[in-house]
């Protein structure tokens, strides 16, 4: 295929700057979405005794409900409850108060502001939503998000005419500029459909408030508040009848939502969670919500009414409308929720080369503007080489420095959920500023060195902290069979090798390539 060469210019100058402009932003959301993957083996992780608990019964997720709802009369307004199951042995229920604050309880502890071991999870998940930025983070991801399918169109565009004859071509040697270019290309075009995929359901779920209110007065007719709850949620909204009757058993809840899924067509219905709106009262409702493995979107909810029993909606696999069937396939898609544990792995290592590519897209543009015939380099290049060493190699020491204050904060005996999140934030905060503060103070390749062995030793004593705090030590866990701990352990001793050895190859760059270079160690 022939594409002019002003035409692929113009797609390479564009190409060349969307990935500037977005690819940090990008590192971030895909190094922490390959690890949020394993969302809620990081909560059984981060707290010790989790791992080892006898899952609870749902008498005892009854229990949990009546005392929240007797000692928090506020609660009674709209309540949600995680079941006790595979993904928690504890049941789990949360509420928000009148000042709008959310709080979190289990038969075990004492109502917090935090999940029981989710201060680790929720801050990666909310680096990879929004970059750690409050309110407006999530907005900005979402115009990255664009940005990025930009960059994917232009970078097809760009590959076309040699897309088969460049696409396994991997030539390591003296060239690291081509090396670094077919990493980058043959990482890119393999994983293209699925970067695709990302772009799109990034994009949708980060702006999917801003799509509706663009389209409120077409649409919704100005009412876009009213019409928000039947677009996203399966219970209608009803209005309190004043009346005080008693609610039915949470068994039965259980029982009759499963029995309405297997009615209608569903496979296996597994409750997972369930929201219950104004308990007590004879218009009380409850959406109960559980998996139907195998399908695309497989959480899908029953609706009923929380006295009578009566079935209100259902939006089951198979059997939604538009709005609910776009939203699941899409939250699936970009999370891997479809499949099994090969798919979570896939999208681990999936997350892991999306980071490669915007790191290695940052090199490119450096290698790109290297003056060759002399030592002094332009103040761009080297300006971008410490923007990248501090942005995306700070921002690895920073998640494994979360790791490890996750562990230490347990060591030392802090058990309250609010108090571990704020020391696990601050960690991973102050690591990453202090590593970007670094970057630019010291010559890139310096810097460069410098914090991927800090990086490789932070990762290393992830697994020391963790045995140290839990007793699960990598052998122990594997005896036991508890698989996640020992494959998160076993994860961070294996970036640990990689930073090991990209820092011994960025040693001998700096030692052994051209000098002309920001990444050339110049003696005085």
């Amino acid at each position: 295929m022939k594409i002019k060469s002003a035409t692929l210019r113009t797609f390479t100058t564009l190409h060349t700057w969307v990935g500037l402009v977005a690819g940090f932003a990008l590192f971030v959301a895909f190094y922490a979405g390959a690890i949020t993957v394993f969302h809620h083996d990081l909560m059984l992780w981060q707290s010790p005794p989790a791992a080892t608990m006898a899952v609870e019964s749902i008498d005892d997720a009854q229990r949990l409900l009546d005392d929240t709802l007797r000692e928090h009369p506020e609660a009674r307004a709209h309540v949600g409850m995680l079941f006790p199951g595979a993904e928690s042995p504890q049941a789990l229920i949360y509420w928000q108060d009148t000042a709008g604050s959310w709080w979190y309880d289990t038969n075990t502890g004492a109502p917090s502001e935090t999940p029981p071991g989710g201060g680790l999870s929720e801050l990666i998940n909310r680096l990879h939503f929004s970059l750690g930025i409050p309110l407006a983070g999530t907005y900005l991801m979402g115009i990255v998000s664009l940005l990025y399918g930009l960059a994917l169109i232009s970078g097809v565009v760009i590959h076309l005419p040699r897309l088969l004859p460049d696409l396994f071509a991997l030539r390591p040697g003296r060239n690291l500029k081509r090396f670094w270019q077919d990493a980058h290309n043959v990482i890119g075009v393999l994983g293209l459909p699925m970067h695709i995929m990302f772009a799109v359901t990034g994009a949708m779920l980060c702006l999917l408030m801003i799509a509706a209110m663009a389209l409120n007065p077409l649409i919704y007719d100005g009412k876009l508040m009213q019409a928000m709850p039947a677009a996203l949620d399966t219970a209608p909204v009803v209005q309190p009848a004043g009346t005080r009757v008693e609610d039915q058993r949470l068994r039965g809840w259980l029982q009759r939502a499963t029995d309405t899924a297997l009615e209608q067509g569903v496979a296996s219905f597994e409750p997972a969670y369930m929201k219950l709106a104004n308990a007590g009262d004879a218009n009380a409702t409850i959406e109960i919500t559980g998996a139907s493995p195998g399908t695309l979107g497989p959480l899908g909810a029953v609706a009923l009414n929380a006295h009578s029993g009566q079935v209100l909606a259902t939006q089951l696999p198979g059997r939604r409308d538009a709005n609910h069937a776009t939203l699941a396939a899409a939250y699936a898609l970009h999370f891997g929720e479809y499949g099994n544990r090969w798919v979570a792995w896939l999208y681990f290592l999936l997350g892991l080369g999306g980071a490669f590519l915007f790191y290695s897209g940052n090199l490119l543009w450096v290698e790109s503007r290297r003056k060759r015939r002399q030592p002094a380099q332009s103040r761009a290049s080297l300006n971008m080489a410490r923007a990248t060493v501090g942005v995306c190699i700070g921002f690895c020491v920073a998640v494994s420095a979360a790791f490890l204050a996750s562990q230490l904060a347990w060591l030392v005996g802090i058990r309250d959920d609010a108090v571990s999140s704020r020391v696990i934030e601050w960690a991973c905060f102050t690591s990453w500023a202090g590593c970007a503060a670094w970057a630019a103070l010291r010559p890139p390749v310096r810097a460069a060195i410098e914090l991927l062995w800090l990086a490789a030793l932070v990762s290393a004593l992830v697994p020391v902290a963790h045995g140290l705090a839990s007793g699960d030590w990598l052998w122990t866990s594997a005896s036991q069979g508890h698989w996640a701990l020992f494959c998160i352990d076993a994860g961070a001793l294996a970036l640990a090798a990689g930073f090991v050895a990209l820092a011994r190859a960025s040693t001998r760059r700096a030692r052994d390539g051209d000098p002309n270079s920001v990444w050339a160690q110049r003696l005085p």
